[in-house]
């Protein structure tokens, strides 16, 4: 339905508002836009609002967290031929990456993905479009061939994911004006301040939890700060956990990991009650009360990836165990 209302739920970083604003200059013109920037926690909700209310639909760089939702997709495919999912991790392609209406490449940004695929269809204008997503691309996956994608990002966290995704739909440059240069590298470099001092609180034998208490770190810096830790260390943590106290009182832990842990950790602490969580495997976070310490909070976390270490732990004696039995040292 070339002429029905299109609603695009992307995501709130670079990537994200960079694949929004590739469909708006694809459709924009053509059919009516509704544009949707959420968390991982929202995407079930908006799906299905879309679905209740009839509406053609396209989720990029994000995934539904409720084994219902997929099953309304599936049914929902067969009335549409083409793909409405567009993604790039590793989670979402091992789990849906076979599904007719996904496409998941887990080589390059969810932008691309869509951008990509957009190609192949020949969909028209889109070849303007390529230095935006080369962009996002870079930054998404810490290729970090271009400085400026960081600059970029810093403008999320400075104007709002829906003012830069304002700008995109105007201007799809990837030009920064001098206003705009200037009050990134402002924000960059008090970021790299606050990185180095994050750092320094951790101290070197974090172990498997890097913990970063409130005060430190602002909106905006997890992302980077988790790429970071995770991406450059030598020897990187499990788990990236960042704590800040929000003005309700109570503590918002932003969690960041590479392997499915934060999203493990969510699901064995959160109760709906006293502690409350959500997000993806690997982007999520917890709410805890205000009755909290940021000691309290730390070795709750801990606690959980202890439960987790041993859950996952093989059961019993294993073949190797008993061949290392039966291996002696010579005389013996």
């Amino acid at each position: 339905m070339e002429n029905s209302l299109l609603h695009v739920i992307s995501h709130t970083d670079l990537d994200g508002i960079t694949a929004a604003a590739v469909a708006w200059h694809r459709w924009n013109g053509s059919r009516p836009l509704k544009i949707s920037l959420a968390g991982y926690g929202s995407v079930d909700s908006l799906i299905l609002e879309s679905l209740n209310a009839g509406q053609d639909f396209v989720v990029i760089d994000l995934f539904c967290q409720d084994e219902r939702t997929v099953e309304n997709l599936d049914r929902h495919h067969g009335e549409n031929g083409e793909p409405f999912v567009f993604d790039h991790h590793e989670t979402t392609a091992a789990r849906y990456g076979k599904r007719p209406w996904a496409v998941v490449n887990t080589s390059f940004c969810a932008a691309k993905v869509y951008f990509r695929w957009l190609l192949e269809k020949r969909a028209p204008g889109m070849e303007r479009l390529a230095p935006l997503v080369d962009l996002a691309n870079d930054r998404d996956l810490w290729i970090n061939e271009n400085p400026d994608s960081r600059l970029w990002q810093a403008l999320i966290t400075l104007c709002g994911p829906y003012s830069l995704f304002t700008r995109l739909a105007v201007n799809p440059e990837t030009v920064l004006f001098p206003h705009e240069r200037q009050a990134a590298l402002d924000f960059v470099e008090k970021q790299e301040k606050r990185f180095a001092l994050a750092l320094e609180r951790m101290g070197k034998g974090s172990g498997d939890l890097a913990f970063v208490e409130p005060g430190i770190l602002e909106f905006g810096d997890v992302s980077d700060f988790g790429g970071l830790v995770l991406d450059r260390m030598a020897s990187p943590p499990l788990l990236v956990a960042v704590a800040a106290k929000r003005f309700s009182g109570e503590w918002a832990v932003s969690m960041r990991s590479r392997s499915e842990l934060a999203g493990k950790v969510v699901g064995i602490l959160k109760d709906g009650r006293k502690i409350r969580g959500g997000g993806h495997d690997d982007s999520a976070a917890l709410y805890f009360p205000p009755s909290y310490t940021p000691d309290q909070i730390r070795s709750t976390l801990q606690a959980a990836m202890r439960t987790i270490r041993d859950s996952e732990r093989p059961a019993g004696v294993t073949l190797g165990d008993l061949f290392a039995a039966m291996k002696q040292p010579e005389g013996k």
